[in-house]
């Protein structure tokens, strides 16, 4: 299983690779278009198994998210090495958070850190913490 929830046992130790990119996609269980859109993102997580992707259900785990106000879904967060790289809603389309996922990759080889502000900047540390 590539797609990790906040429970998931072998989920600290990935989070504590600080190189390891983190794509936290924020939802609600209640949410339909979140339910089509999980499928997707594991399906993506297999593809791009050195990414450490996470479900988080927002009303289960609503106490990870500081004082953030997710109020659109899918919302997600791409974090490596505690720079924010995209914090934000997108369409429920799997394309367009690959070409994110991608374009984080190959900043991060070629040493390009991208950074966006967020005040979910210490969502990495709040998983591990809550493990």
């Amino acid at each position: 299983m590539n797609l990790h929830f906040p429970q998931s046992p072998d989920l600290a130790d990935l989070l504590r690779d600080r190189d390891r990119i983190l794509v936290a996609c924020l939802c609600a269980a209640w949410c339909d278009t979140c339910k089509q859109y999980q499928p997707k993102v594991q399906a993506l997580a297999e593809k791009y198994p050195h990414v450490c992707f996470v479900w988080i259900d927002i009303e289960d785990y609503a106490d990870l998210l500081g004082d953030e106000d997710i109020e659109n879904f899918p919302t997600v967060f791409i974090e490596q090495r505690g720079l924010v790289s995209f914090a934000g809603t997108l369409l429920p389309h799997i394309e367009h958070l690959e070409r994110i996922v991608t374009a984080t990759l190959e900043a991060a080889q070629a040493g390009n850190a991208v950074q966006t502000n967020s005040s979910l900047a210490n969502l990495r540390s709040n998983l591990i913490a809550r493990l």
